[in-house]
């Protein structure tokens, strides 16, 4: 074995990253087919880039989350949808009611802090790190202090250019 590592014509880490943005959609389909209801302390923050493909938020928001939010799923949140592509769900921001509709694409982190567990990927068709944004804002609880993250699984494969 050589340390010049030779440029894979599998494209491995874009292969990583759709199999983890699954995880995402099956917990999120399975919290669908529950009734909608998280079981247990559960609940999760959903970080994803406001301006990727695919994804539609209320002008306001996209105004005050011009790159990056986000969301908070647990007490309040309605009409949770989920298929292949993506997930669509309403939550309220400062009692405003607002209907997103977000791509898998587009999310670069997924976390639920009751089991401490974390994913964070890369968004697609971006090389570089996501830009630091606001906490979420949506009408949900803060965060519970003293988290470790050390369940957070981050692929970054580091494609040479």
């Amino acid at each position: 074995m050589t340390d010049d590592a030779q440029d894979s014509l599998i494209p491995y880490d874009e292969i990583v990253q759709e199999a983890l943005r699954a995880v995402v959609g099956r917990v999120l389909g399975q919290i669908v087919a529950s009734g909608g209801t998280l079981p247990g302390e559960h609940h999760f923050y959903i970080t994803f880039k406001t301006g990727a493909p695919g994804v539609s938020i209320p002008p306001h928001l996209r105004e005050r989350f011009p790159d990056e939010m986000t969301i908070v799923l647990q007490n309040k949140f309605w009409d949770l949808g989920v298929d292949d592509q993506g997930f669509t769900v309403g939550l309220t921001f400062n009692q405003v009611p607002a209907k997103l509709d977000v791509p898998f694409s587009a999310i670069t982190a997924f976390v639920d802090p009751a089991v401490d567990f974390g994913l964070q990927f890369q968004a697609l068709g971006q090389d570089d790190e996501p830009e630091p944004h606001d906490e979420a804002e949506n009408d949900g609880p803060p965060a519970a202090d003293g988290e470790t993250g050390s369940n957070v699984v981050s692929v970054d494969f580091g494609r040479k250019k």
